[in-house]
This record gives structure tokens, C-alpha cells and sequence, in this order.
């Protein structure tokens, strides 16, 4: 049967698509974004092409957004905000990490933990999902700040998998690899913001030439179509694994990356 899919951070990229997908596969898609100006763009997006969804603002860091959201019904949570900050984790401002924090990982799980209390208190099996990142289970070294805040949120999701399991309340991540949407290209620009050679001991014509170097490489690997198909199958499935990464060949990025530390010497 159709699904109640509540979608934060729906406003483009991946999270629009998704959207997009999920309503025109027969589920009813409440599509959230941070701004009401956003959530009435996006309502005619779909009216233009001819997609039945709701659309309606939501900042994950706003309590009064959480609440207004809460007495709405939905049986899937899916969590796609994201704030992208990139460069040196040895000199990016405390305050742009800090704030990216509360975007990424304390805004999602204090919506969660509101939707958990919620469920479970009328006994509704429902499913939260949590659209993490490659990026957070390997060692991406230009996006450093961004990776450190969904590896934070991959041991968030992998505690409420184990501790909502119980109450019939199923917990999930989707880990994409890097698609073409100009997300990443827009995380490094950010750097750029505040990266100073005459402040910096990290220099910006050797943090651009790295990040070309891996954004080169990860935009051969996969169309962001084929991530959004995959999502649209996901997202409703009840049975499936608790981690997906996609493509597929990104598993053996992290399987080395992940050996690699062991061996890595100081």
C-alpha cells in the first residue's frame, strides 16, 4: 500500500528528486524546505509537472518548524537536510563547524527523537531514513568538516536502528556516492569564503587543485537519475539492508580506505 512519506530537505538535487519520484510511484510525499519562499516554488515545480505533493516549510533548526510538523501524519521519516562545508578541518571557523552541526546532525535528531516519541507512544511502525553520505565512511580530505558531521549522524542512526528495532520502528541510511547535482562543487566554493592565503597556512590553489582531482573522479561514477531510482525503491521497502551505498563500486573505496587506517602510521 501507498505510504505517508514526510521528506526533509526536499528543495533540489537528490532531495527534490526523490520528492518527485516517490509521489509519482502512487505515495503521498509531503516535501519539506527551509523557507516558506522555497516551499511555494516548489509546490508550482510540481503543478507544472503534474505531480500530486505537498509541499511545506521546515527548518530542522527551528523548534516551532519541529512542532507545526509533529501532529501531521506520515509513516516514513526520511532526513535529507544538509549543509555542505568544505576545506581544512585545521583551520575552517568553529563557527561555520558549529553551525553545520546543528544543521546536519542535532536539527534531524531532535526531529527524530519528537517523531520516535510520537510513534511509539501510538504504537505505529514506522521507519526513519537517513540520507548520509560515501563521504562519511571513507576519508574525503578536502570535505573534511562536512564528512565529520555524517559520520556523527551514521553512529546517531546506527544507535536508533538498535534502540527503536523493539518497538517495530525500522532505521535505515542510504549512502550515496558523488553525483553531479553540484552539491560538492558547492561545498568546496564555501571554503573559499574564508580560506585567506595571507591568514591560512593551507593555500587555496592547493586545496582547488585537490578538490578538482576528486570532484574529476567521483563525477564519472554515476548519473544522480540512477541514485534517485534507487532511493524511490528504498525509502517505501520494508525489508532491505540497513546501509546502502550506491554505486555499488563505492564499497571497495571504503573497504580500502577503512584498511588503510589500521596501517596508517603517525
Amino acid at each position: 500500500m501507498p505510504d505517508i512519506i514526510l521528506i526533509a530537505g526536499a528543495g533540489s538535487g537528490l532531495g527534490e528528486g526523490m520528492a518527485f519520484g516517490l509521489a509519482e510511484a502512487g505515495h503521498e510525499v509531503i516535501a519539506t524546505v527551509r523557507t516558506q519562499d522555497d516551499a511555494d516554488a516548489l509546490q508550482a515545480k510540481a503543478k507544472t509537472r503534474r505531480i500530486a505533493l505537498r509541499s511545506q516549510k521546515l527548518n530542522v533548526r527551528n523548534a516551532t518548524d519541529i512542532d507545526a510538523i509533529l501532529p501531521l501524519d506520515f509513516d516514513i521519516l526520511v532526513h535529507n537536510v544538509a549543509q555542505g562545508e568544505g576545506g581544512p578541518i585545521s583551520e575552517i571557523p568553529l563557527a561555520i563547524l558549529h553551525s553545520m552541526f546543528e544543521t546536519n546532525v542535532f536539527g534531524p535528531l531532535s526531529l527524530t527523537q519528537k517523531v520516535a516519541r510520537k510513534w511509539i507512544a501510538a504504537g505505529k511502525r514506522g521507519k526513519i531514513v537517513f540520507v548520509s553520505s560515501v563521504s562519511a565512511l571513507d576519508f574525503p580530505p578536502v570535505i573534511a568538516p562536512y564528512a565529520s558531521s555524517l559520520h556523527a549522524l551514521e553512529v546517531i542512526s546506527r544507535a536508533l536502528h538498535h534502540e527503536l528495532k523493539p518497538f517495530g520502528i525500522q532505521v535505515q541510511t542510504i549512502n550515496p556516492g558523488p553525483f553531479g547535482t553540484g552539491f560538492n562543487e558547492g561545498m568546496i566554493a564555501n571554503a573559499f569564503r574564508w580560506l585567506d592565503d595571507s591568514r591560512n597556512f593551507t593555500k587555496r590553489a592547493a586545496l582547488q587543485a585537490e578538490a578538482d582531482a576528486i570532484i574529476g573522479a567521483g563525477a564519472r561514477l554515476a548519473d544522480p537519475a540512477a541514485m534517485i531510482q534507487r532511493m524511490v525503491e528504498i525509502i517505501p521497502a520494508r525489508t532491505g539492508r540497513y546501509r546502502n551505498v550506491y554505486p555499488e563500486e563505492m564499497r571497495k573505496v571504503i573497504d580500502i580506505c577503512a584498511a588503510d587506517a589500521f596501517y596508517l602510521e603517525i
